[in-house]
């Protein structure tokens, strides 16, 4: 027997109620520094995890000169080798367009899982300022996942910033039912497609062992991706497994879909 699904990885909250907005601690003289660039580190994300998500994100897209600068923006690489085109257009379409994206490490955080989107609004008057949005992501989390490792390297930080960029640039909505990845994740599915990863199979995962109530017992959460194997085209399963105790995020009186 299912209860209501849940999602807690990988939130969108562009459309939440009452949500409250962050104010975005971005003085204009740093605006001046990135003007090539929309998306910008906050001074809380330190170097080494910069270099840690730069890392991820250059074996998606296949620029390998993808980096964070020392002021913290991000700059694209150019001559990719492999990687994901519609990776590489969508950070495009984020550092070359009209909204600002800050990034923030909430590592270890109660009320995130992996990552998170929220609206922002600049705490200053800044001349033609734009749409801004901050993504939180919580290294720690991704820390704590252990599993199969084709589905582990469909499921880093780097994934998980893509997924919220596309709510951000394209909207898109995550899934309502069980057993569907949801419109969000059907488009990061293409751009693992296209690095030969595992597609991810449903946007909800699973609990598993039934006692959710108990402080004392682990309560591991599990979540299915699959990839066809040549020349039978039959799907391999993978999975991706963490400890719900150790990864925030969880509401209970969210969606959850428990293994009965």
């Amino acid at each position: 027997m299912l209860s209501r699904p849940r999602w807690i990885f990988f939130s969108r909250t562009l459309r939440a109620s009452g949500l409250a907005a962050i104010l975005l601690l971005l003085p204009a003289a740093l605006l001046a520094e990135t003007n090539a660039s929309n998306v910008v580190c906050r001074a809380g994300l330190a170097v080494e995890r910069r270099e840690e998500l730069a890392g991820k994100l250059r074996k998606i897209t296949g620029w390998s000169d993808l980096k964070f600068d020392r002021s913290g923006a991000l700059r694209l690489g150019a001559n990719p080798i492999g990687g994901s085109r519609r990776a590489r257009e969508l950070l495009s379409r984020v550092v070359m367009g009209g909204t600002a994206v800050v990034l923030e490490d909430a590592s270890k955080l109660a009320d995130v899982a992996f990552c998170q989107v929220l609206p922002g609004k600049w705490k200053e008057n800044v001349p033609d300022s734009r749409p801004a949005f901050v993504v939180r992501i919580d290294f720690a989390d991704f820390e704590n996942v252990i599993g199969d490792a084709p589905a582990l390297r469909a499921f880093d930080a780097g994934w998980g910033l893509l997924h919220e960029l596309d709510h951000i640039v394209n909207n898109s909505l995550d899934a309502t039912c069980l057993g569907e990845p949801g419109e969000c994740e059907a488009h990061i599915n293409e751009m693992r497609r296209e690095c030969g990863l595992p597609q991810r199979a449903e946007y909800f995962h699973t609990y598993s062992p039934l006692t959710l109530d108990s402080h004392f017992i682990t309560r591991l959460v599990q979540l299915s991706f699959e990839q066809k194997e040549p020349p039978s085209k039959k799907k391999k399963r993978y999975l991706v497994v963490w400890d719900a105790n150790l990864v925030g995020g969880v509401i209970e009186d969210k969606k959850i879909a428990v293994l009965r």
